[in-house]
């Protein structure tokens, strides 16, 4: 039985990455940004890296970390997503799970050491069971192809990149790789289209243990992504219920009013419920589980959608100053919005859970469970 609890260190580690976000990213900086279209955050990413070690907190001890693990991983995400905070955290998750799936003790390290920031070089909306991406492999060995839609990248950081084959290890600030910038929904984070030009790259996997890295990899980043989305849902709802009990109409508070009690209430049932999911999902990844793709795939078909409504119903509650730019609910529609679709939509997911404990696909029902459908 998973524990859906957390624990003192958990708390700890949660206090600590929020005391620097009030801090250091306080909506109003982030909106700020935004509007001058910075993409990251770099002071607000060092100081993460720097004082709380986010990048080494699941890389094992033997090669440098925190030995933490996924759930501490996913603490510091629902922190992120209650700040909508504009930094590459996510990414650089997803890549050092592909790292630990292969076994690769020196990048690793430099994670660890925060020496380098890594990314796998994959759309956003890239599905664990997605097919491989468009970049083939030339003579060095070297890749050449168009990746779209990439978030969470560093200019001067080391992407990882599945061509082939293979997992492949290259310098993005080599004149063979080239971001092209992509107009994005999310302005918190922002995606690129990476080319690569006979870009000169080094194998970290090949053949199978290739293959069984991504898919790592990509099914950490559904895993975890539904923390994120928690933490946006649950400052959506604490927001919304502050302004309901404050903001009064034909004489009484707004949230004394049925419907919009019934509204919110239902909200807290999504969210607790969303919580718990997520918080398997993380901790299946930490056991090593084989039950993580079956987790990962529930915690993206429910908890993505929770925070949509969340954000949607923020914006709405607020009436009138809910839509307005200067108000912070819609930098969380939009991050609720982007990240619905990635690593798949909740529809894929949905499907692959079917796959997962051997559902029926459309079309195959039999006669009887026909009937009862009345199709």
């Amino acid at each position: 039985m998973t524990e859906l609890l957390y624990d003192a260190d958990e708390e700890a580690l949660r206090g600590s990455v929020r005391a620097l976000l009030v801090a250091h990213a306080p909506w109003q900086r982030v909106l700020a940004a935004v509007d001058g279209g910075e993409s990251y955050d770099e002071t607000l990413w060092r100081l993460l890296v720097d004082q709380i070690g986010v990048t080494g907190l699941a890389v094992p001890v033997e090669h440098g970390g925190a030995g933490a693990g996924f759930r501490e991983v996913a603490v510091v995400l629902e922190e992120l997503g209650r700040a909508v905070a504009p930094v590459p955290f996510l990414g650089a998750v997803v890549a050092t799970r592909a790292l630990l799936a292969c076994g690769e003790s020196t990048l690793l390290r430099q994670v660890a050491a925060a020496a380098r920031d890594v990314a796998l070089a994959v759309g956003l909306a890239t599905a664990p069971d997605a097919a491989p991406g468009p970049v083939t492999v030339g003579p060095g060995p070297t890749l050449s192809g168009r990746v779209p839609g990439v978030a969470d990248t560093a200019p001067n950081g080391l992407l990882l990149v599945p061509a082939g084959d293979g997992l492949y290890a290259v310098d993005a600030a080599e004149p063979a790789v080239r971001r092209h910038s992509v107009v994005s929904l999310d302005g918190t984070r922002p995606l690129v289209d990476i080319e690569f030009v006979a870009a000169p790259a080094r194998p970290v996997a090949v053949g199978p243990a290739a293959d069984t890295a991504v898919t790592a990899a990509l099914t950490a980043g559904a895993a975890l992504l539904a923390s994120e989305q928690v933490g946006i849902a649950q400052w959506c709802l604490d927001t919304t219920v502050a302004y309901v009990r404050q903001r009064h109409q034909f004489g009484r508070p707004v949230g004394s009013f049925q419907a919009v009690k019934h509204r919110l209430a239902d909200l807290w049932v999504e969210l607790t419920e969303a919580r718990a999911v997520a918080r398997h999902a993380a901790d299946r990844l930490d056991a090593a589980s084989s039950e993580a793709a079956l987790a990962a795939a529930l915690a993206q078909a429910y908890c993505g959608p929770v925070a949509v409504r969340a954000a949607e119903a923020c914006v709405q509650l607020h009436g009138g100053l809910g839509f307005t730019w200067e108000h912070p609910a819609h930098l969380y529609l939009k991050r609720a919005k982007s990240a619905a679709i990635a690593f798949g939509t909740a529809d894929r997911h949905r499907a692959a859970l079917a796959r997962l404990v051997d559902l029926p696909a459309p079309g195959t029902v039999d006669d009887v469970t026909a009937g009862h459908t009345g199709r």
